[in-house]
């Protein structure tokens, strides 16, 4: 959510091809306040096992926080062109936001989408290192008229892939967002995939396997189109498409978009790992693990090599906060 959000502010290439996608793992980390969190890292073992942790911790997707410029216009959109339900929805007028969770399914188990509001502001800017979002459907050709029908933008047609029977689309979302359609069968997990452009591939690979403990589940190698991608999780349901277009290293990564949330067992074990991976590929603790105040639930975030933001959210306390929620 926009607590998660340190500073709320204000060539899409085709990432899914003849494939499915992903999200599951584990990880280690460090404190909060330095001092108080020392205590934390008793047990936190040599540098050798604390590496082993992010494969061994339970990881899941939560959920994908991006920034819109009218919350009630985005949900109608993506509830009547994409079939999302709203899970949740809080008003924060003291911080002067509000936000929404939607999705395909209860966020204990499935993967969402946050949408953010801050008061007063109508637009942002995507930069160009945001990818796409993919979404399945078992009629791809149905859903594009829908969203051509409620007004959204659809640039690309839907119909096969070049050299494989996968029948995909692009389409756009009131704000600009692009969003991939891709044509399957009955999934669990429509939702499945975000896609974010590197400037180095394997360096980002790295990455998210040493710090996050996802793994490379499949690589697209796309010569004739002058593209690479990866695609990183914890098993086949939600992935992350880590995207190289050749020759470019740098991307503008606007204020619109802000981050990932994955569940950890421990963020203080999972923010160590993080750290010291940092130290080897570069990126940056953004906020030190521990409670966020007023509300209890432990993170740690953190900006990868080409500077894209996580949250590793306490498993637990995540559950909590649905408990709660659902209750009320």
């Amino acid at each position: 959510w926009e607590p998660y959000i340190t500073g709320s502010s204000r060539g899409v290439v085709s990432q899914t091809e003849c494939f499915s996608s992903d999200g599951h793992s584990k990880s280690s980390g460090i404190c909060s306040p330095r001092a108080s969190s020392l205590r934390n890292l008793a047990d936190v073992a040599p540098n050798g096992d604390l590496l082993d942790w992010p494969k061994n911790d339970t990881r899941r997707f939560f959920h994908v926080v991006y920034r819109v410029g009218d919350l009630d216009r985005t949900i109608k959109f993506y509830s009547e062109c994409f079939g999302m339900k709203v899970s949740r929805k809080r008003d924060v007028p003291k911080e002067k936001y509000s936000n929404a969770f939607m999705g395909f399914g209860p966020e204990k188990s499935h993967f969402a989408v946050e949408l953010t509001y801050n008061y007063n502001v109508s637009s942002y800017d995507i930069g160009d290192g945001l990818g796409h979002f993919t979404i399945s459907t078992q009629d791809v050709y149905k859903m594009v008229e829908t969203v051509r029908a409620k007004g959204g933008n659809v640039t690309r047609e839907p119909g096969p892939v070049k050299g494989c029977s996968s029948i995909i689309a692009f389409v756009k979302d009131p704000d600009g967002y692009t969003f991939e359609l891709i044509q399957r069968g009955p999934t669990p997990e429509p939702f499945c995939q975000v896609t974010l452009r590197v400037g180095d591939l394997e360096r980002a690979i790295k990455f998210y396997e040493k710090a996050l403990g996802m793994r490379l589940l499949r690589r697209i190698e796309r010569p004739d189109h002058k593209y690479t991608i990866g695609m990183m999780g914890y098993n086949e349901s939600v992935v992350l498409g880590l995207a190289y277009n050749y020759g470019v290293t740098e991307y503008k990564k606007g204020n619109a978009y802000a981050q990932i949330a994955i569940g950890t067992d421990d963020v203080y074990k999972s923010g160590e790992v993080v750290r010291m991976v940092n130290k080897e590929l570069g990126g940056n603790i953004t906020r030190e693990p521990g409670p966020l105040p007023g509300i209890g639930t432990k993170i740690v975030s953190f900006l990868d090599p080409d500077g894209w933001k996580t949250v590793l959210v306490d498993n637990k306390d995540f559950m909590k906060e649905l408990g709660v929620r659902s209750q009320g």
